[in-house]
């Protein structure tokens, strides 16, 4: 897979947060091209998901910058970094349980502009999940895990993201229903929508992946191509459980 070498659409520069005296992340420098897959790999309480919530502005950083497409973030609310084309798929998937399928999937483009495009959107939402269109009249809270993923990945999508954030989509799914979803990440992205993946299963996600960066303990450690870390012995040892 070649990297894109399109314009850096996200900046992290030396980013810091805290849960209360607790340092999270310790100076966080990454970038995410326009066009590419970007992995944060790293063990349970590496920083991934706090990296995720920081650049979404779910939570400040105390110290270091995060510019989203030239701008920085410090000043822009969650809402409108949604309107400036970031959508996330959370960790934990959080689809409305109560509310149908096609409801859920709706809750996605409540922001846009362009009402009148929403149902062709939601079209293309079940061509790349035709079990979604199956599913669609049913509660999203009786859905299998590996639908309610999938469920979570179109109502982000409907938001037209140019940056797509996945937090570990893989979570608790099916080795069969894993390919399937990476299979989808790969497609999004040759569709034009960039990707940054936080992902517990570093096999599948590097090797997918432009380009990846390995977390510990709130600080990047290593970064490379997906096929260099995959090579890499370090790598093999911490995370591919070799």
């Amino acid at each position: 897979m070649s990297s894109s070498s399109g314009q850096a659409m996200l900046k992290l520069d030396a980013v810091e947060a805290w849960y209360g005296s607790i340092q999270a992340l310790k100076g966080i420098t990454l970038e995410v091209n326009e066009g590419e897959i970007i992995s944060l790999i790293g063990s349970n309480g590496a920083g991934k998901t706090t990296t995720m919530k920081t650049i979404h502005g779910l939570m400040k950083p105390k110290a270091g910058r995060i510019e989203y497409l030239g701008r920085d973030t410090a000043k822009i609310s969650t809402q409108e970094l949604v309107q400036m084309g970031m959508a996330q798929s959370p960790e934990g998937r959080r689809v409305f349980p109560k509310m149908t399928v096609l409801e859920n999937l709706e809750m996605g483009a409540f922001q846009r502009e362009d009402q009148s495009e929403v149902a062709s959107d939601i079209e293309d939402i079940y061509e790349m999940f035709p079990r979604l269109r199956e599913r669609k009249e049913q509660k999203a809270g009786l859905m299998s895990g590996g639908e309610q993923q999938m469920l979570a990945m179109g109502r982000a999508l409907m938001a037209r993201p140019r940056l797509l954030l996945l937090d570990e989509p893989s979570m608790g799914l099916a080795p069969l229903v894993i390919q399937q979803i990476f299979d989808i990440i790969v497609e999004i992205n040759r569709k034009g929508t960039t990707v940054l993946l936080v992902e517990q299963n570093a096999n599948v996600a590097l090797a997918i992946s432009h380009r990846a960066y390995v977390l510990e303990t709130g600080t990047v450690v290593l970064e490379g191509t997906g096929k260099e870390l995959l090579a890499s012995d370090a790598v093999r040892k911490a995370y591919l459980g070799e």
